[in-house]
This record gives C-alpha cells, structure tokens and sequence, in this order.
C-alpha cells in the first residue's frame, strides 16, 4: 500500500470523503443533514423503518477501498429513541480476507462465522433516568430499542483486538463504513491513538497525555462541547470495546461499569505496555485527587516558567516499542527537517541572573549547517556554556509533519506549454513552478509531485497515462519518471543538457525522448529506454544526437516505438533510432522553408497496424499554414492557411494572396477522431473539421493561447495561455471551464480576509488579484500601470488597500469594486501596509523613511500624521515592513537606521522605545542589522526580531531587554516571520524554505522544515482562523496546519468576564450561555435567550406611551393566558430619547431536506420540495377573533393526484390548493375553505353522500402523515388519523360508506383499512412495492383492487362481528404488455377491473378469476387516470391526452388462457372522443352518464369537460412555477401576478377568474406593476423579465404596447412612478434604469447600487420642500447589501437628487450563507418614515425618519422576514417569513396574530390600496384576505 503518515493521527472519515457532496460517498433513503442543538453543528439523520433501506455508505463504489489503517475506529453518533439501528465495517485482514463487523440493538446475541461478527449494542441513557436505574440493577442488559433519553455517544472499536481475539487473524485496514438506520452521525474517524473525550487539551499536556506516548485528547473537530462547570461523562456516553461492561449478553458492546475514579483521564488504558511498579489502590487515588486539583485550582506560573506536574511515577522500564515509535512513521509533507535543541531545565530568568548557554550536538551537520541556539539574556557579559546530559528519550516538535501542503494557485513558471489529460478525463496535469499538480476538474482537488528543486519545463504521459516524465530547467537538467496514480518517483536520472523543453513518451512506455541544448548551444536530442521503469528496473540511454537543427517540438510516433516526429524553425523531420543511432529525414517543404513551426499532431483514431500511407501528419506555424505531411513518402500532401474571419472580407482577397498578409499564428494544434483543435497568438481556441473548411466552435482567451489538447474521449478540449490561465472547453454543452488563473511573475505579498475567505495578492506582473480560498477561483483582478508591492485587508470588512511602487496608496471597496481613496504620502516604494486589528487606523511606510497613520473609520481614509524619516530606508523589508500589537495600541518598525527597532504608539506615531539590535552581540565582528519585526499576539510584551544574522530576537516591548535568542534560523536571511494567535508557534520563511517552531523552544526538536517553493518566499503567515498556511513568491501555496489545538487555561478574569460568568448560572440547562466553551477552546460570543411563547414585551422612553403601559395586562404572556388568550404583542422600542440597549430573542431553525427516491411513474406523489420550516411555537388566533379572514384561494395544486371530487347530484366541488382544502360553490363561485394542515395535499375523498370529505398531507416534523375527516355541512374537522409514516397516496370510501382506505407511498406502502363510524384501524396490510391507485368495487362492499410496480393486487374483507380481516392476492402484470407498473384502476360493473400502464396500455381483468385477458394501447405515453360509467371508460396521461372509449364489447368476452389484443378478439374497443388539456391530467370527476366532468391537470388548471356539446371551459385557473409578485390595480378590481413561467395574469377580485393571459417564452417574469392610469383604456400593466427586457401591456387590447430593453442582466423590481411619467427598474446587478413609458428611451441610469441586487423599489407622491429639495414625488430603492436609497424627483423637470442614503449594519457571514432579503417601504400614514427589515444584528422592523435623520423606533420579530406590507389604514403590517408564517402586527402596540395557512415560506405580500384587502403568495398559493383589523 502507499504510505500511511498521512493517516497520522487521525482521519476524519467524512471530510476524508467529503461526504457532503455524495461523490466519494452514497446516501439511500431517508439521509437529511440538519444542527444539533446540544452539540451545535451538523449532523446527519438516517430514518426508515426499515434499517437497510436506509443509509450511508463510505465509499460509495463497493469494489473500491478506505484503506484505511488505524487500529482504533471512533464513531460520534446518537442512536434514534425507539428505534433500531445497525452498522456494518467491512475489514480487510493482512491474509487478504475481508470480514464484516457488524453491531446493531436487534441483535440479541453474539453470532460469528469465518466474515462475520454480530455484536449486539446495550443503549445508554441519560444520568438518572429511569432506564440508567433500571439498567444499573439488572444483571442481564437491555437490548432492543434505544431508550428516549439516549445519549450521543462515542463509540470506539479495537479493530486490531476484534480481529485477533474472535478470529484469530491480523488487521490489515478498514475498507467500508455503512450506518444503517436510525440513527444520527455527527462524523467517525481512525487512528492508531488511544484518545479520551473526557479531558481536554491543557488537562492532557498537564497529565502527559501525548500522541507520542499512543494517547491524547479528543481532537478538536471531532470533541463534543461541554458548559463550563459541567462533566463530559454526565453529558455523554463513551463506550470502548473490547469494554468493562459486565452485562448480559457476553461480548456484547456495552458501556463499562462505572468506576469510583471515573472522571480521572488517569484511568485510561494506554495501547504502550504498562510499567513495571507496584502502586496500591490508596496511593492512586491520591495521586488522581492530586492531579485534579492541579487542573481545576491552577497555580499563577511565572514568565517563562515550565508548567510541571507534582507527581510524576518514577520510569523503571521504557518498552523498547515506546522509544521507537515515530522512527519509521512516513512523512507526507513535501520536504520537512527537524532540528535539534537541547532543552533547559525550567527557570525564571529574572532570578538569580543566571545565563545558560545551550551548544546543539554535532548531528546538525546533516541538515547542511543549519542549526539553532538559544539565549536568556542575563546582567553578565559572557555566556557560560552549560552542557547538558543525553536523554534516552528526545522530544520533538509534534506532530510530525505539522504542515501538509493543501492547495496551489500557480500555472506555469518555466512553460505554460504542459498540460495533460488523463486518459479518464477526469484530471488534468500542469507545472507549477517545481512541483507538477493533478487537478479533479469536478472538484479542484489538487495532488502533488514533488522532488524537482528547480522550474519544470517539460510532461509527458505514457499511452494509458500511469507514468508521467517530467523535467526541470537548469544545468544537468534531472528528469523523472513517476508512478502517476500512486504519486512515487520510479526514476531519477541527469542529462548533460540545460533547458530541456520538450518530453515525449511513447505510447507503450518502452521510449522516451528529450530535446534540450547542451554546453555548445547546440540541440541535443537524448531517447532513454523506460521499458522496465515501472518494475524498478533502470533507465538507459538508446541514442543521442547533437543536431544545429531547431527543435521546437518532438513527439514519438504511436504506431512505432522507433520512429519520432519533429518540427522548429524551418524544419519538419521525421526521425528513427536503429542500431543505437539516431537519424532523421527532413521533409521537402519546397517554398515554405522560411516558416517557424510550432507544433505536430497525428489524426487520431489511426489503429497501430494502419498502412503507412493511410498516416497523416499535421503540423501547425506561426503564420497561419496547416501542413498535412504524408509520412510514409516524407512530402506535403496538403497546406492550408487560417486566416481572421474579418480578412475574409471581398476587398481584402484581391489585396492578400495565399502566402502574404498577416495568418493566424497558430502555436499549438490537437487533432482527435471528430475534429482539430487549435490554440492562436489572437487568444482564440478554435474548433475546426479535418478539412479546416470553417470553425464550428471557438474560445475567446484574455492571452496568446500555448498549448491545446483534447481529451481521450473527445468531449473536452484544454486550452493554457501564456498569461497563465488553464481552462477546458466542454464540447457537448458548449460551455468553458476556468480551472486555474495565476500570476505571471513573482508574488511580492499578500492579505487574508478571514471572515470572507478571500486572499488578495500583489504580483511584480502589476496586477493585484482576490482569490476564494476554498475554490481557488479569482474573483477579482485590479490592474493599474503602477506596479503594486504591498497589500493589507481590513480585519472585518470587504476593503482592502495596496501600496505601489510610486509611493501611492489606493483603498479598494471589494463589493462595489471600486476606489474609496488614494493617497500620495511616499516619495518611494511602499514597503509596509498594515490595519490596527480594531480597524480604526491605517499605517503605509514608504522605502525613503516615510511613516503615515490614516483614518480608516471614515471612507475616505483621511491622513492623520505623517512622519518622516522614522522607517529605515531600502526597499528589503516589503512587503510587511510594518507590524501592530494585537491591542492596537502600538506600533513596530525597523528604523530609523537598519541597526534600530522602534515602537511606537499606534495612535500617535509618538516614539515609545527604541531597541539597538546591532550592540546585542558584542562578540560579533560585524554589525547585525534588523531585517524584519512581528509582535506576539497572545503576549503584547514580546517583540520578534528577525536579523542579518540569522537570528531571531524576543524583545520586551516595555524594557527593551533581549529575552531569547535563537541563531541560524535559515541558511538564508529570514525574509518573513508570523506567531500564531495562541503563541504556541513561530513561523519563519527563508529563501524557498518555510519553517514551523516551537514559540517556548521547549523540546530537543524545536522545528520543521518545509519546501516546495522554487524562488525565494516574499511572505509567510497564518491565516485568521489558524488552520492553514499562506506562503507566498513564485506561486501561492496553502498549507494544512496540523497542530493539535490548546484549552488555555484561565489564571485570572477580569471583573466583566467573572460578572458575565456568573450571570449565566441562572440560565435553564436546556439553553446556552455565554460561558459554555466548546472542546475548541472558543467559546461562544453571544448567549441565545430561552425562547418563551409570545408574550408582552414592550419598552419605551417616550412619557406617553409609558403611562399606556399599565392599562395592559401584564399576565397575558401567551397561549396559555386566561385574560386575553388570542392577543399577542411584539416588542416594540422607540429610539427619539435612549440609548442603543436591546435585547431579543433568538430561534434556532432547523432545515429538514428530505430527498427521496421516487417510483418511475408520475401517478406516483411526490411533494414538492421546500426549503422551509414550519414554526411549531406558533399560536393562531382564536375564532372569530382574527384580524384577517381568508376569502379566497387562486389556483389549483397541479402537484396532486387524486386531488379534487365532485359530486355532481350534490353539488359539492372541492379540491386542494397547498395545504387548504377549497369547497367551492359553482353557481356563485363562493368558496369556503377547510383548513387543518400544515403541509401539501396530496389526495382527496369524498363519501358516496356528499357529506364527508377526506384529504391527506405530510406531517410538519416528518414522522406520519395527517389524514382529516371534514364534515362538508358543518366545515368542520370530525376525526384525524395520523398512521403512515410517508405520504398518502390515494383515499377512498367504499360504496356504503361503511369502510375508508387509505394507502401509504412508496416509502411505506401500506394498505390500512379504516372503520366510518368512529375512523379506527380495522385491518393493514403490508406490500412489497409502491402502490400507485386503489378502489372499492362499486357494486361489492367486500372487494377492492390496488395497482402497483409489482402487479395488482385483489383485496377481500371479512368480517367476523368486530374482527375485519384483509385478505390479498397479488397478480403479477402480462408478460404480453412487457415490465411495465400498473397505475392506475377503475370497476366495471361486478367483475371486470380496468389498469392502466406505464406505457399506455389498458389491461382487463376479470375480477373473479382474477386474471386479464384482454389489453389495448390507448395511449403513447404513462396512464395515470382511469374513470369508468357504463360503458364508457375515461383515459388520462402525462401526454396531456383525455380520451372517452366506448367498452361495451369488452362485457361479452370470455377469459381465454391466453392474453389477447383488441384485434386479435375480433371485439372493438372505439375511441368516442378525445381532448388535448394544457398539462398531465392527475385527477378526474365525471357524471353517471361520462357526459360531463372536471378534469384536473399540473398546469394548475381545472377543465370543465362536456362531451355532448364537446366544449371546455377553464374553472379553476393557477400558476404551475413560482409566483414572483402580485399586486392589485390602483381602482382594486383587478389584480396582476408574475411567474417563473414568463406568464402575466390580470384576474378579477370579484370572481377571481383569470382575465387576460401574457406569454413570454422562455423567459422568466420577476416583477410586475399597475400604471396609475385612472381611465380603463389606459391602463397598462408593466412587467419585467429575466433577460432585462420591460414589455408594457395594454389591458383595453390585451396586446402588448412597448418593449424595453435598459438591463443586460433579470430585472428584480419595477414600479411606475407615482404620476405615471416614467418607469423605474432594476436589475440584478443594482443599476435603476429611469425609462419613459412613451418611447421606451433611457432617461437615465442610477449606479449607486451597483454589485447589489435590488429587491423593492417604491414610489409616493409627496412634496420634497421640507427635505429641502425639490420635486413633488418620493421614492426609494434596497438592495441586498443592507442599503436604502432615498430620493426626491420631479421627471417633468427631469429632476432626480438623492434625500437620504441608509446603511444597516450586519454581523459577519459566510458567502454561502442564505441571508433573507433587504426589504423596505415608506410608511402610508407618513411619508417621511421608512420601514426597513432585513439581515443585520437583531430580527426586527426598524422605522427611520427621514426628518430627524435616525431610527425612531423597532419592533423585534421572531423571524427573519421574506417580504413585508404597509396598510394604509389602522396602521397594520403584514410580515412573512421563511417558516411558512404570516404575521398581522399593529406598528403601535406590537400586538399581532399568525396565520399558518400557507405550505411553503411566503415570498410577497401586498395589501390593496385601500387596506381591505391582502394578498399573500407562497411559491404558487395566492391567498386573499378580508381585513378586519386588530
């Protein structure tokens, strides 16, 4: 296998695979990812009800492996309460035998056989449960279902152990993971440590618990959190095995049996052999108390002092395991050295004034002179040497390596002509400077080759691509040789050449050939036999040749191992090794032989055994010409020139014959079986046939394009340029794939932004560029004719600023992408950029001893002070000159000679110490000089030195005194340095050599040592979040950092810490505080509140409104009250007279993301997926009691099936419409509205009487759908049923209307029979498929039929007095119509039984033989609805087709044994009519006579069908997609809505039928609006679209009036303006176009919010005098970014200034973070008012003045909110949300009231001009409301 150090110490499993995108992993079944609230990340459920349907398996192809090799297996999980679940691990042993281990609590015993071992799990429970008592006395443990306190839990294996004990075999590695349901997982990992949850880092390092010694802590990502003041052990279970559980049954996995000494880590077994010593039982316990008290009572340590433990056991005898237990460990960093020192005993410095002086031991040597010492500064003149004594064990810095090289964003270096494709296609492989990276085009994952210690300028793969050649620049250019998939070097070998530029392997791997120049300048042409490099064998030379020849490009043959092919300047050859020699034979080129060539390519496709006639060559130059070579006969067969399109042109051909005028200079060509591939001087990647006749696809590159080459398959195409891109081209879709962009010259410095993730570089290419860490993408790319050297971030926004090498400083928005300041402070180059950590201040040093300090509050950055000559002239100490304490209070520089280092006060610039480095070592016989400063940042008292004499000084900040001093750092001057926030490391860069120390210089091995860069290191640093790396010159590299993070223990607190700490005990246990530190060491920054019911909150300042306050009563708190049960209030909080303090309370919302996999049929439900949430806390208003009554529902849910009745004798109408059940009346079109679920529904039945209605819907929490029995007269809810855990897919009511049947969905397809009279189970039946239909016969009560994937099913019910049994019979489908499912049923009179097909066909069966004779084809495509009237039988499909077919022949027929057709019976089935609807029919409803019906279809449409007359006529009319807006006419009698299908609706408010219908194809509509037109003929309805496009539409017409086109992206909002004078909107990208609704002209454009999408734009009539402008309308505009623009017009003056610009400020987040919209709207009552809500530090509803400048007053919300609306009367607002709540609130008193009759979060509101009406949309339910008021 290949080596295992990088499983040291331990691999996270799920990140290992990166389970999250299901790529290296599989999920089946019920797998949703969601927060844990007590462990607080997250984590994935696996439900079902049947273990093995359910589940994630790691890897997801079963024939791959893990490989992985740690004998400990941990798993972080939590088993389902009342649930069952297993896990399955699939071994492999050393003998090459996998064996599955498997544990579960269903099993009841022990079993083994030689591959499987069944282990059963004994559940824990929570501390004092009743389960724990019951489990503590109980001899025998409780297996079987876990309890319903069961705890998360961390379970370890013993791999190793299981497999000797139980098989007597040796452990090899893990190869698969499956966890089964139920359970929850947070994650599982392997090691080969011993690692215990229940301690944490500073309790481990004080008990010498190391990684070393086989034992540790719990890392961190892998450690549950734990409250300060509380035990692990009381919050989880930690179950090992093999355990000390002492419960029945034997070997079972069980928790062990509590001990006294439990909560000592002491106790823990240690995998190295135990020590030879006798300790009685009392001794250890003392030293357990002992060493607890050490940690929870810790000493204050002097400076610089060694924490020791007081009792440490004596070593009598060290294993000899023990001392080599890291010798042979593998390392997988790129190069890393560790150096040696010999540690100090612990001592102050300050006593005594002792000096020691440590020599290093003479094994430096080997590390070619580097080495290190170290000095304690004492009063004395002259160190003395104090030798130390050798110790059996030395200590080194761990782990080991401590950096793993992650990422590289570089291409190219010495060529940018070397990119290969894999023969999978899924890679592709580049040079980057020395190392040589294998990039997953799908995911970015990178894999390095690295051994090269200078620039590689040469690939090549063999024909399969498992050896890759590589080469490097230089004198004795090296060539190697690598095993491609498994990374080795096979071969490493010198030719005596320098620039070797081009490699070429054959296609068997036997040849390789490299053309470089020797010592004379002369081509050198080398062939080395590779034929038994992959067996180890070696690498010979075949021939070599010295040639004046230019060679531009080489290649060998793929037919001939033998024969090669050449092209340079002037010459085409064609070469051959024989006999040892190397000749070539140039091709006759006639009058082309002055041409430069550039590249050669053979046709693939070509078999090896082809003719050589058959052989074509083609090559490609620099002036345009493509020459096909003939190969066998050595001759041109054919030239073509390419020529730019634009000469083409009919007066040019005269002008530019064949050989003349400027061709396109090709440089690379590709040529695969289906087309040629070429790569320009002019950027462009063309796509040509072989006969070059004309371009069929092309690329558009920002640089000369270098290299191009298709890939095995032909379906990409990848493209490098000179100026450092590498992208492909995806031939099929059409679409180009960036995969890397880079730097073309040498990185001089760079900034992180922590909380975004985002890097920004400056580069001596003079550019500076921002790139996402995660995906190495460039987001952005300034470029400036000044060459930049220096650049910083600001610590917590998106502005970074870059100094340049003309003293100028620019500082740069990166949101709206441009320039907020540019100062010009420096007369030289800019040498320093830093940002106080607070973010107030700016410093810039320049190279000539200028010092400036800047504002950085305000945008414009304003200079403070400028201080000159206090910085050391020259331009050595850039890019990071200048360094700021961690407090912001002071401020490091060298200067102001190279000899001194300064500080000074961060605010002032006044000098505050100055420290000469130079007279520090007196023995020295020259000057030593400072090159480089960097503060610690957990110790603001120490100041680094890095100097000209390798060395790195600590430096007291407040004396100045040297502290410690570590010589020869580097072999080179130390170019950069960095301390880790915590100050346990040190970071060095020097020359091309990065290196990690020890901060304390603590361990015999105080650093490592890393390579990889091919150029010195400009700069080096951690990044914010301490985990990884960033080192940067000739590319930037991205390190993994792998040290184990530290618990600091707190000495001291300060007064705020101790009082906060304290306030926190009297929060709940349930809840968080403030000082619950999570196993990370971070604790949390703020503590969420415990959520409460709504109650009454309100606070004021205002005299006013607080003598209000009493006449409220202060008991009614919520649901629960008795005064007021149905009033509600939310806080509200006016701001004119106090101070900014507020309080809220926040609501952890959990995402359910259910995917599950469908049956192939559509007759099948499947709710439509949402993102939302429902809010269980939500309390609805009492009856008669709301503020807002539900009048109408608009639309049909086309996502049903089965989803409308009628009952034409009745007269009863129904359907669905989310999750409302809709009675409508048709005469009247009244509607009335049963409302009792929370999710869509799926089906509904209504009795044979007409008086009961039963509909179905999935459960809010997920567990069993709701089936609800309405009583039609009363509108009422009589009973609920709540039986299956999935969907329901069909109801029905038998014939009496004595039984009900309800049928679960494919997840749980269950058959339950249901008694009427009081709705009890009867009988269930189980199937082994989906059932897709069911049905009562209509003539017996007794029998039923149910349709599926696995046949039909015939139902029998007997009843026995009160015993109902089910009886099934299932009948598989006729083999005559094929595999096809059954889908749907209807009765025929007593005893035939129609199906429906997947594939259209109609099967008879008949019922009491239970056996079909007879199919048809009556449709194309899957019938899904069958309905059946006499002899007339209705057909309907997913093709949209409603067929009537007249059976009457079918009645006669006898069954025959075999199957017939409808022809072959001689019998005729006639189709009588037929209709085409506008979409898939999925419900139907016909009279007894099949003369007339109500068709349902997923057009959201409900069809009035008339057979007599053959009409149809729309009944109910909705939207299938997403409606974006609605929004009523300005006289409300009429409303407009907008969808994702480009459609626009007009409908009547009075009869809400559909009016008018606008179609746009192909485009989405976003926004719409009215024109305040008061004439009927002039209205216009206004809408905008996803291509930037406005289209006006006249309702008089119903025509389209204008279309505008002022947006190049999708237009997010439009209004017209108040007057009607012109049209505003704006697009996605934040521009407001001001257009006339005239002509359809530009007025102009608005770019204030340009980089931020636009969500509303509002316009009111109001006079702008008392703003003190002009103009007689208002208007405002938000965007996404938090801002609100405020603006005062008069168009007819064309008039338009801004009045007020908002900005709301908002806590950090991450880019893939789902932030709700920024909404805002003036207020109806008061103009001057602006109510804004959206992302920021609190949930609530700020009103702004516009006259006082300030927010007045909040209104706090529980929600963050979706979309929002202003009444004009009685001040209400309507507020939506994401979790499916509509909130009415009174902007006053905060009372409000909710209403939870929507199925999805809504995404608009809109109450009517006039107040009296709402309307409120969730995806495609649009629901009308009646306002009362509150």
């Amino acid at each position: 296998m290949a080596s295992k150090g990088w499983q040291h110490p331990y691999v996270n499993i799920f990140k290992h695979v990166k389970v999250e995108d299901w790529r290296r992993s599989a999920k089946e079944g019920d797998v949703s990812s969601y927060t844990d609230k007590k462990l607080k990340c997250p984590v994935y459920r696996i439900r079902g009800p049947v273990p093995a349907n359910s589940y994630i398996l790691v890897p997801k192809i079963i024939s791959q492996s893990l490989g992985l090799t740690g004998h400990f297996f941990y798993l972080l999980f939590r088993p389902t309460p009342g649930k069952y679940f297993v896990v399955h691990l699939d071994v492999a042993a050393e003998e090459g035998q996998v064996i599955r281990i498997s544990f579960s609590n269903m099993f009841k015993e022990f079993k083994s056989t030689a591959t499987w071992l069944q282990f059963p799990f004994l559940c824990g429970a929570a501390k004092d449960s009743v389960y724990e008592s019951t489990s503590k006395s109980a001899k025998h443990g409780l297996v079987g279902p876990a309890p319903t306190s069961v705890r998360w839990t961390c379970l370890m294996l013993d791999l190793q152990y299981i497999l000797s004990i139980y098989l007597n075999r040796c452990y090899s590695h893990l190869k698969s993971i499956k966890l089964c349901a139920n359970m929850a997982v947070k994650n599982m990992f392997t090691t080969d440590l011993l690692l215990d949850p229940g301690i944490s880092f500073s309790e481990a390092k004080l008990m010498g618990l190391a990684s070393s010694l086989g034992t540790g802590p719990m890392p961190r990502e892998m450690s549950f959190p734990v409250p300060k003041g509380s035990y692990w052990h009381d919050l989880y279970d930690y179950i090992k095995f093999p355990s000390g559980g002492t419960k029945l049954p034997f070997d079972s996995i069980q928790k062990a049996s509590p001990q006294p000494e439990a909560r000592s880590a002491s106790n823990q077994r240690s995998p190295v052999k135990d020590r030879s010593r006798c300790v009685d039982l009392s001794k250890a316990v003392q030293d357990r108390v002992s060493l607890i008290q050490q940690i929870t009572n810790p000493k204050l340590l002097k400076r610089n002092q060694t924490s020791v433990v007081a009792s440490v056991p004596e070593l009598d005898v060290v294993p000899r395991d023990l001392l080599c237990h890291s010798d042979d460990r593998q390392q997988e960093s790129p190069c890393s050295s560790s150096h040696q020192l010999i540690s100090r005993p612990p001592g102050d410095p300050d006593d005594g004034g002792v000096h020691v002086y440590v020599h290093p031991e003479d094994f430096f040597s080997q590390h070619e002179g580097e080495s290190e010492e170290e000095f304690v500064c004492t009063p004395v003149p002259h160190p003395v040497s104090l030798l130390s004594s050798h110790k059996t064990k030395q200590q080194k810095l761990l782990p080991d390596p401590i950096l793993r090289l992650s990422r590289i964003i570089g291409f190219g270096g010495a060529t940018t002509k070397c990119v290969l494709w894999t023969k999978s296609g899924d890679a592709v492989v580049y040079p980057c400077h020395a190392i040589i990276v294998s990039m997953k085009i799908s995911s970015n994952q990178q894999r390095f080759f690295i051994g090269h210690t200078e620039k590689v300028s040469a690939l090549a793969f063999n024909g399969n691509t498992t050896l890759l050649a590589s080469a490097q620049t230089g004198n004795n250019s090296a060539v190697r040789v690598w095993n491609y998939h498994k990374g080795n070097c096979l071969a490493m070998f010198r030719i005596h050449a320098h620039s070797l530029s081009c490699l070429s392997f054959s296609r068997g791997s036997g040849i390789l050939c490299g053309v470089g120049k020797d010592n004379h300048n002369k081509t050198m042409v080398v062939v080395w036999n590779t034929h038994s490099v992959s067996k180890g064998g070696e690498v010979t030379i075949l021939a070599k040749a010295h040639t004046d020849v230019d060679i531009h490009t080489m290649k060998v043959t793929f037919f001939d191992d033998t024969r090669l092919v050449s092209c340079g300047r002037d010459n085409i050859r064609l070469w051959r090794v024989r006999n040892g020699m190397l000749r070539s034979c140039p091709v006759n080129l006639g009058e082309y032989h002055s041409m430069d060539f550039t590249d050669v390519a053979f046709e693939e496709g070509n078999s090896s055994d082809q003719h050589l006639d058959d052989r074509t060559l083609f090559v490609s130059s620099r002036s345009g010409h493509i020459f096909e070579i003939d190969y066998s006969r050595v001759a041109i067969r054919n030239v073509r020139r390419l020529l730019p399109a634009q000469q083409q042109h009919a007066d040019r051909r005269e002008k530019w014959s064949f050989n003349t005028g400027p061709g396109i200079a090709i440089n690379s060509i590709s040529v695969s079986s289906s087309f040629c591939a070429t790569g320009s001087e002019d950027g462009f990647l063309r796509l040509w046939p072989h006969d070059f006749s004309a371009v069929f696809l092309e690329a558009e590159h920002e640089g000369p394009v270098s290299v191009v080459s298709a890939s095995f398959d032909s379906f990409r195409v990848l493209a490098a340029t000179s100026t450092g891109n590498l992208g492909f081209l995806d031939v099929s879709s059409r679409g180009y794939n960036t995969l890397m962009r880079s730097h073309t010259d040498t990185v001089l410095g760079f900034s992180v932004d922590g909380v975004h993730r985002h890097l920004t570089t400056a580069s001596s290419d003079g550019t500076v560029r921002i790139w996402n860490m995660d995906s190495l993408h460039q987001l952005y790319d300034f470029v400036s004719e000044d060459s930049p050297c220096s650049v910083a971030f600001h610590p917590s926004e998106q502005i970074f600023c870059c100094g340049f090498t003309s003293g100028i400083v620019r500082v740069f928005d990166i949101s709206s992408a441009k320039l907020l300041a540019e100062h010009k402070q420096h007369r030289g180059e800019v040498v320093g950029l830093a940002f106080s950590p607070d973010g107030e201040f700016m410093y810039s040093a320049g190279s000539q001893g200028s010092l400036a300090l800047y504002n950085s509050s305000e945008e414009d950055h304003n200079v403070i002070k400028v201080a000159c000559n206090v910085v050391a002239r020259g331009t050595e100490r850039a890019p990071d000159a200048l360094s700021v304490s961690s407090d912001s209070r002071c401020l490091a520089f060298v200067g102001p000679s190279e000899y001194i280092v300064t500080i000074a006060d961060a605010r002032s610039l006044d000098e505050l110490l100055h420290v000469d480095v130079s007279i520090l070592d007196v023995e020295s016989p020259r000057l030593d000089s400072a090159l480089k400063v960097c503060f610690s940042p957990a110790s603001t008292e120490h100041l680094l030195v890095a100097t000209s004499a390798n060395k790195i000084l600590w430096v007291s900040t407040k004396t100045g005194r040297l502290l410690r001093e570590v010589s020869k750092v580097h072999k080179h001057q130390c170019s950069s340095l960095a301390v880790s926030e915590d100050s346990r490391f040190l970071l060095t860069a020097g020359h091309n050599a990065v290196k990690v120390w020890d901060y304390n210089m603590q361990y015999d091995t105080n650093s490592q040592m890393f390579i990889g860069h091919s150029q010195p290191i400009r700069q080096v640093s951690f990044t914010p979040d301490q985990l990884g790396i960033v080192s940067v010159g000739d590319a930037i590299f991205l390190w993994d950092f792998l040290a184990n993070p530290v618990d600091s223990l707190t000495n001291s607190c300060s007064p705020l810490k101790v009082s906060c700490i304290s306030a926190c005990k009297t929060v709940p246990p349930d809840t968080d505080a403030s000082g619950v530190q999570l196993s990370n060491g971070m604790p949390r920054q703020t503590a969420p509140l415990p959520s409460s019911p709504p109650r009454l909150d309100i606070s004021t300042i205002d005299q006013v409104d607080q003598e209000l306050i009493p006449a409220i009563p202060a008991e009614a708190s919520g649901p629960g009250s008795s005064s007021d049960p149905a009033t509600s209030f939310l806080k509200v909080t006016d701001l004119v007279h106090m101070s900014p303090l507020n309080t809220n309370v926040m609501d952890t919302v959990e995402l359910k993301q259910k995917k599950p996999v469908r049956p192939d049929c559509y007759r099948h439900f499947i709710p439509r997926f949402k993102t939302s949430s429902l809010d269980q806390a939500v309390v609805a208003p009492q009856p008669q009691e709301e503020g807002i009554k539900l009048k109408a529902v608009i639309g049909y849910n086309g996502n049903g099936r089965g989803n409308m009745v009628w009952s034409p004798d009745q007269g009863l109408f129904a359907y669905s419409c989310g999750c409302v059940v809709v009675v409508e009346y048709l005469d009247t079109g009244r509607q009335r509205h049963f409302q009792g679920h929370s999710e869509e529904i799926s089906c509904l039945a209504v009795t044979n009487d007409a008086q009961t209605v039963a509909s179905a819907a999935g459960s809010s929490n997920g567990n069993k759908s709701l089936i609800c029995i309405w009583d039609v007269q009363k509108g009422i809810c009589r009973n609920t049923i709540s039986y299956h855990r999935g969907s329901v897919q069909c109801l029905a009511f038998s014939r009496d209307d004595r039984f009900f049947l309800s049928v679960g969905d494919f997840s749980d397809p269950e058959v339950a029979l249901w008694s009427t009279k009081n709705f009890k189970l009867l009988s269930s039946v189980n199937v082994s498929g989906p059932i897709h239909d069911a049905a009562f016969s209509p003539s017996t009560h007794s029998q039923m039929a149910c349709v599926g994937s696995q046949g039909a099913y015939f139902c029998l019910i007997n009843s026995q007095g009160l015993d109902v049994e089910l009886k099934v019979q299932r009948v598989k489908t006729p083999v005559e119509v094929g595999d096809v499912e059954l889908t749907a049923l209807c009765y025929h009179m007593d005893s035939l039984l129609f199906t429906g097909t997947n594939r259209g066909h109609v099967c008879v069966w008949d019922v009491n033989m239970q056996r079909c004779f007879m199919t048809w084809e009556a449709d194309e495509g899957e019938i899904g609805v069958l309905l059946c009237r006499g002899n007339r039988l209705l057909t309907g499909s997913n093709t949209r087709w409603l067929r009537q077919w007249e059976v009457e022949a079918v009645q006669d027929m006898k069954p025959q044994e075999k199957v017939s057709n409808v022809e072959d019976s001689g019998k005729t089935v006639v189709l009588e009519q037929e209709v085409m609807l506008d979409g898939t029919i999925v419900s139907a409803a016909f009279d007894n006579t099949m003369d007339m019906g109500i068709v349902g279809t997923t057009a959201g449409t409900l069809w009035y069908i008339n057979w007599a007359d053959n009409s149809n006529i729309r009944l109910v009319s909705g939207h299938k997609t997403k409606v974006n807006d609605v929004v009523f006419s300005f006289d409300e009698n009429h409303f407009a809505t907008c969808s994702e299908d480009g459609s626009v609706r007009v409908w009547s408010t009075s009869s809400y039928e559909l009016v008018v219908q606008f179609q746009v194809l192909n485009q989405a509509c976003g926004c719409v609006c009215w024109s305040p037109s008061s004439s009927k003929d002039s209205t216009c309805v206004a809408a905008g679209y996803s291509d930037g496009t406005l289209r006006i539409f006249r309702l008089a017409s119903t025509e389209m009036e204008l279309k505008l086109h002022p947006h190049q992206v999708a237009v997010t909002a439009i209004q017209y303006s108040a007057n009607g004078h012109v049209i505003l909107s704006a697009g996605k990208n934040g521009l407001v176009a001001v257009s006339s609704p005239v002509d359809g002209g530009t007025i102009r454009v608005i770019r204030d919010h340009k980089g931020a999408t636009i969500t509303t734009i509002q316009c009111v009539n109001e006079q702008c005098k008392k703003f003190g402008l002009e103009g007689n309308e208002m208007w405002l505009a938000a965007s996404a970014d938090r801002r609100v623009s405020v603006w005062a017009s008069d168009w007819l003056k064309d008039k338009c200034d801004l009045l007020d610009w908002l900005t709301f400020p908002a806590p950090a987040y991450f880019a893939g973070d789902s932030l709700p919209p920024s909404l805002a709207a003036f207020c109806p009552a008061d103009c001057s008012l602006v109510v804004y809500t959206g992302y920021g530090v609190e949930k609530e509803l700020s009103f702004y003045s516009l006259t006082k400048k300030q927010i007045i007053k909040k209104i706090a919300l529980p929600h963050w909110a979706t979309c929002i609306s202003l009444s004009s009367e009685s001040q209400l607002v309507a507020v939506g949300s994401n979790e499916r709540v509509l909130k009415l609130l009174q902007s006053t008193s905060g009372r409000f009231q909710d209403f939870l009759q929507h199925s999805d979060s809504l995404q608009t509101c809109h109450f009517s001009p006039s107040g009296t009406l709402l309307f409120s949309v969730a995806y495609n339910e649009i629901m009308l409301w009646d306002v009362k008021g509150l």
